[in-house]
């Protein structure tokens, strides 16, 4: 027989039963408010939270002419290097070359977004007492001009449990990493691995953020487009600037954004571990800081990338890229997706080889050379306290 109880369970148990049937074929309201743009989760908290321009187009790659005027193109993603963007099955990863290896563990997707990140390093955190009072306003700009983006201040001790926990299968980074006896190597070294790995934008902590990373590209270029840009740090136009610099056109390397797994930083990352490990084999002092794992070596490998035939159809260039294409330079020019910033872009105020002020509308970093020239033991990475 059917109650007044019995009845009013069935009812609650259809509509329990509806609802539930209901919710699951409609989006959850944290869904239709996540961020588009950002990855790592990062950009628009709602209305009256911190937000970020939203740069990081979703539209399609394009190929545009390099600065020669030739028709180099970069390859989409799962073309040039026969990966597709994601990681894929190996039979065994360990049989594979260490390249390979760095290639399946952070793999390059050009159409992604830009990770919402920045790193910093230095010996303590800007919470400790011991922080430097005067990088305190420049480490505070990066945050200030980029809200909503994860900002670390990475520390030595982090840094070497960090390269552990993100190359531990592949361990000649580690032991290379570990093996270099300069601090100035591992704090060059560190840089490549951390945007290798999670991308974003690494700056050394003597610098100060003018404008926010939204500014850097204008919008003619899809950032769908992009996956590494850099800066000039010198462009010396005169008889004797091998006395000065190791290349007549050099990158900086105290700021960068990239994607993770970008070639350029993969290639870096397996020169330096290379290297690394033949000189500790052959008992070799690893000196040379600027050709071994500073700008030269950046450069270098920017260059080589520029003009690989794996990544960049070479059939209609007229030439190879080289320091020609990038030197007086005072706008952007992007080669396949990598965007070239003039002198000016991180170099504003030094005065020399045509950089603007600080106030310049193309100043979007100030860098304020505070460790530049010191003594390598006075170097933040990898000090021995």
């Amino acid at each position: 027989m059917l109650t007044f109880r019995k009845a009013l369970l069935a009812s609650l148990l259809v509509l329990t039963v509806f609802y539930l049937l209901r919710s699951s074929h409609e989006p959850s309201p944290l869904a239709t408010q996540a961020p588009k743009d950002f990855a790592l989760g990062l950009g628009d908290e709602g209305e009256n939270g911190p937000s970020t321009k939203a740069v990081f187009s979703t539209t399609g790659p394009s190929s545009e002419p390099t600065p020669s005027g030739s028709s180099l193109r970069i390859t989409r993603p799962g073309q040039g290097d026969q990966r597709t963007p994601g990681q894929h099955s190996l039979s065994n990863p360990n049989d594979r070359s260490l390249r390979a290896r760095l290639a399946y563990q952070y793999p390059y997707d050009m159409e992604s977004q830009f990770p919402a990140a920045i790193w910093q390093t230095w010996k303590t955190t800007p919470a400790s007492g011991d922080f430097p009072e005067n990088y305190r306003t420049g480490e505070a700009s990066w945050t200030n001009k980029h809200p909503g983006f994860v900002h670390e201040v990475i520390t030595d001790q982090v840094a070497v449990y960090l390269i552990k926990h993100l190359y531990a299968s592949v361990p000649e980074v580690v032991e290379a990493y570990e093996s270099l006896p300069l601090p100035v190597l591992k704090a060059d070294f560190f840089r490549y691995l951390i945007l290798l790995a999670r991308g974003g934008i690494y700056s050394d902590i003597d610098t100060t953020a003018l404008q926010s990373a939204a500014d850097w590209i204008p919008e003619r270029i899809p950032f769908s487009s992009v996956g590494l840009v850099i800066g000039i740090e010198a462009d010396p136009d005169r008889d004797d600037w091998h006395e000065w610099y190791s290349r007549r056109i050099q990158f900086c390397q105290w700021t960068i954004q990239a994607k993770p797994g970008h070639p350029v930083l993969r290639e870096t990352v397996a020169n330096i571990t290379e290297e690394a490990l033949k000189r500790k084999k052959e008992k070799v002092q690893q000196d040379r800081v600027i050709e071994f794992t500073g700008p030269a070596l950046w450069t270098d490998k920017i260059f080589e990338y520029l003009n690989d035939e794996q990544y960049f159809d070479m059939s209609t260039s007229k030439g190879n890229i080289t320091w020609r294409d990038f030197t007086n330079m005072s706008d952007i020019r992007k080669v396949g997706d990598v965007v070239v910033l003039p002198i000016t872009s991180f170099s504003p105020g030094v005065q020399q080889m045509g950089a603007g002020e600080l106030d310049d509308p193309m100043a979007f970093v100030q860098h304020d050379f505070d460790g530049s020239w010191k003594p390598e033991e006075e170097r933040h990475i990898g000090l021995q306290n």
